[in-house]
């Protein structure tokens, strides 16, 4: 007869614990994206519609008159874009240095709906799909709102102080999404940089994106469009990236998805380097607005006309 097997005790769960891995990142479904395709294109139709073409000059010296009645072009010596007139662009919110500082100050960000020609809107909106469609689809709309606004805000403000730098005509007007999405450029740049640890094939994304915005701005020198918007979108663009298109630091993984019987050294959300960032991003954010807006509305000038105590206080 055998002797009896000896007992042996059962290891402890966490033997049997399968190793941890991070869930996959959260997607978002694209939506604003769209939209805002379609209410710019849905505004560039009533620009035409209040442009009227054959109300200023014949219908058959306006481009595709003959087919397209009120809805037509100006001439292509009128409108290299293809579109209305700077009057029609300039009563409809396109960016006027003049009527911003007399008053109407919502210029600065109206004028970032309206484009110049049919070209301007293609070229915009081609640039908008392969940037920002991505940009929502990991970042969700909520923070791609924000940056898309606040870049075409600081967009337009360069546009603005580079108006008064050089002296020009009161009648420049300037218009387009090219602030914004140059400001796209700029936050996918620096949202590679802040989340270094999550990406492959880092380099050539950059290089990517550099040659990107490179070619983008030599267009805009060779047509002699308002370059000073699209450097302001992508500096903008390129501080609020390090704000708000923040991802976790690889290795992360939320206590949701830890088992109870994990006894494992957790990983920060975030690093050093990403709040850091952040918080520089911030503080240079607003010494930029601080100084641009102070620049447009000539502060000193309008604090000697403040009452005393205005100005003791």
């Amino acid at each position: 007869m055998y002797p009896p097997a000896p007992y042996y005790a059962p290891p402890p769960p966490a033997y049997y614990a399968p190793p941890l891995m991070p869930p996959p990142p959260k997607r978002y479904s694209p939506w604003l994206v769209p939209l805002i395709f379609l209410v710019n294109l849905g505004l560039f139709i009533w620009i035409m519609y209040e442009n009227n073409c054959p109300s200023r000059i014949s219908k058959d010296q306006c481009m595709l008159g003959q087919y397209l009645d009120r809805f037509s072009f100006q001439p292509w010596k009128d409108n290299r874009m293809v579109g209305p007139t700077p009057e029609t662009l300039q009563r409809l919110g396109g960016l006027d240095r003049k009527l911003v500082v007399d008053g109407e100050p919502w210029r600065l960000l109206s004028s970032m709906w309206l484009h110049a020609g049919l070209i301007h809107l293609f070229a915009n909106m081609l640039s908008l799909d392969f940037v920002g469609l991505r940009l929502e689809r990991d970042f969700g709309f909520h923070r791609f709102v924000f940056v898309y606004v606040l870049a075409g805000l600081g967009g337009n403000l360069a546009s603005c102080l580079n108006i008064i730098k050089h002296d020009w005509s009161s009648k420049t007007i300037s218009v387009g999404a090219s602030g914004a999405i140059f400001g796209l450029l700029g936050a996918s740049l620096s949202e590679l940089i802040t989340n270094w640890t999550v990406y492959d094939d880092k380099c050539s994304t950059i290089m990517i994106l550099i040659l990107n915005a490179a070619l983008n701005l030599a267009i805009g020198f060779l047509l002699k469009m308002d370059n000073s918007g699209h450097v302001g979108g992508l500096v903008t663009g390129f501080f609020l990236g390090f704000v708000l298109f923040v991802k976790p630091q690889f290795g992360y993984v939320s206590s949701k998805y830890i088992p109870s019987y994990h006894q494992v050294k957790r990983t920060a959300r975030h690093n050093f380097c990403q709040y850091f960032l952040g918080l520089l991003a911030l503080v240079v954010l607003v010494i930029l607005y601080g100084v641009g807006f102070g620049k447009l509305f000539n502060i000193k000038e309008i604090k000697e006309h403040l009452p005393d105590s205005v100005k003791n206080y």
